[in-house]
């Protein structure tokens, strides 16, 4: 299970340091790919199979289940690390996540998503209140903690 966050610089090739905990994980082979709420998704190469197949799923003649598909496979690439443990991350990748200098690495279960530094600390900045309500709407669908 990928767990934790981590803070990186990415350098001016595009290499970024993953850690020995989230490469352990990630396997020597993996798929990076747009993500959503302005990050980048980084998954295994099994857990990049099961989304896949999640994918696949989708209705071919729906719309929206097109631009979906269009939006993860149009932007995949696969990766490996170099002897150093860092990864290339692709320049049309690090546009669309804005990624410059400082970079956020988090673990999120089944991938680990890669966040512009601000970003990320934007993101993170949540009240109680706001939590609270999500935790609500989590249970809606049956998530209890």
């Amino acid at each position: 299970m990928l767990l934790g966050e981590y803070r990186h610089s990415i350098d001016e090739k595009g290499r970024l340091i993953i850690p020995a905990r989230l490469r352990d994980d990630l396997g020597d082979s993996f798929v990076i790919c747009n993500g959503l709420e302005g990050c980048l998704f980084v998954y295994s190469q099994d857990e990049w199979n099961k989304f896949v197949a999640e994918l696949e799923s989708l209705p071919r003649m729906n719309k929206d289940a097109r631009i979906f598909k269009r939006y993860f496979f149009g932007s995949a690439s696969e990766g490996t690390f170099d002897k150093q443990g860092r990864v290339l991350i692709p320049p049309a990748l690090r546009k669309a996540a804005n990624l410059e200098k400082d970079v956020v690495l988090v673990g999120v279960q089944d991938r680990v998503e890669i966040w512009n530094g601000d970003l990320w600390d934007d993101s993170k900045d949540i009240s109680e209140e706001e939590l609270d309500a999500i935790a609500e709407r989590m249970e809606s669908i049956g998530i209890r903690i």
